[in-house]
């Protein structure tokens, strides 16, 4: 018995419970402390309230939406735009980190010049002044009769951005279905034909099967459903356009600082890790007569997305975070609508509470996708 008490593991075993206990009563006494002193104040505590009507409007949001709805549903609506612009920001500011990294790695003078400008200057000017930026430059372009024309396929004006757009058809849900499914086959078929290669010593590029079932299963229902090609162009009507889709200026303030923000530091993430493969074994496969595109499909890319992936995950849960900054713009995301409902309710705790829920829960997703991702990439020892 003594043996136990004084074992390593044991010991370490008690202090941790010893400090859970100490973390949970701290807790409590805190939870306590504000519920007594809310209640001496004569303030409502608890989650009641988000049953009640919200009485205000939301002016963008992506499901229905009245005053006549709960502030539970409010908030589902602020949720579901933190979301959508923290998806499309990751998107763009990979995009842009990825290209601006590999231009920084570049040969080319210019190239690599220009790139580093790029991002001394987004990375050393706080993200909150390039929302801000942005929006007072797209609120100062032209009304939508002198709109900047994209290429047939948009416009840009003071009041954001309008795109074209698919016609709504119900094959489009089943098509989303289709590509995740795709998504999730084309990981499984990955690692078995890794596993095989492995095995057997012969090598078949996954890369290729991946690309097929990610388009080819979203094309065939897509193809099943009619092959529907319909398309909403948007078009100069009056004081306005019509048909497509128009973000708001809000919308795009928002995304431009905190995408172009975050690239500059994936640019960095991608420069460091491609400098982090050997020269000497690029200079060996260059040797043996490797094409340039295997050169970075199976010597540089592995070794570079080990370094890659760790930092980049922290990178994607801070633009989610920083889209809470969407206030400044008036962007009707999670804290600007949880701010209007914690000034009618009056209940601040319960209401920052949620957000910091949320905001934690979008952490742990993101991180727990980019770990597994991370499982997938790393270099495995035989």
């Amino acid at each position: 018995m003594a043996g136990v008490v004084y074992s390593q593991a044991f010991r370490s075993a008690f202090y941790q419970v010893v400090l859970a206990i100490f973390v949970l009563l701290a807790g409590y006494y805190l939870y306590s402390n504000v519920v007594e002193n809310l209640c001496a104040q004569n303030i409502a505590t608890g989650f009641r309230f988000l049953s009640e009507v919200s009485q205000f409007e939301i002016g963008e949001r992506l499901i229905n939406y009245s005053a006549r709805d709960s502030y539970f549903r409010a908030l589902v609506v602020g949720l579901l735009n933190t979301l959508a612009v923290s998806g499309v920001g990751i998107i763009v500011a990979t995009i842009l980190g990825f290209t601006v990294g590999i231009a920084r790695s570049s040969s080319n003078l210019l190239l690599k010049k220009l790139a580093g400008c790029y991002v001394e200057i987004v990375r050393n000017i706080p993200v909150i002044l390039q929302v801000i930026f942005w929006s007072v430059v797209i609120r100062n372009l032209p009304p939508p009769r002198g709109a900047v024309e994209l290429w047939g396929a948009g416009f840009l004006s003071n009041r954001g951005l309008t795109v074209a757009m698919p016609n709504t058809h119900p094959s489009h849900g089943w098509m989303l279905v289709a590509l995740v499914a795709g998504i999730i086959l084309s990981i499984i078929t990955a690692g078995f034909i890794r596993r095989r290669n492995d095995a057997t010593g012969k090598h078949v590029d996954s890369l290729w099967v991946s690309l097929l079932l990610i388009a080819g299963l979203p094309l065939l229902v897509w193809l099943f459903s009619g092959a529907p090609l319909g398309m909403s162009i948007p078009e100069r009507k009056g004081f306005s356009f019509s048909g497509g889709s128009t973000l708001s200026p809000e919308f795009v303030a928002l995304l431009l600082g905190i995408s172009m923000y975050a690239s500059g530091f994936i640019a960095e993430i991608v420069r460091s890790g491609i400098q982090a493969t050997p020269r000497g074994q690029i200079e060996a496969a260059k040797t043996i007569g490797l094409k340039p595109w295997y050169i970075t499909r199976y010597i540089v890319l592995p070794q570079a997305l080990r370094v890659i992936v760790p930092p980049l995950t922290s990178q994607y849960v801070s633009l989610s975070k920083n889209s809470s900054i969407a206030v400044v713009v008036g962007y009707p995301d999670l804290v600007n609508i949880g701010n209007t409902v914690m000034n009618q309710t009056g209940q601040a705790v319960e209401a920052v509470a949620i957000m910091i829920v949320v905001y934690l829960s979008i952490s742990v997703v993101t991180s727990l996708v980019m770990n597994f991702y991370n499982r997938l990439v790393a270099i495995k020892e035989r």
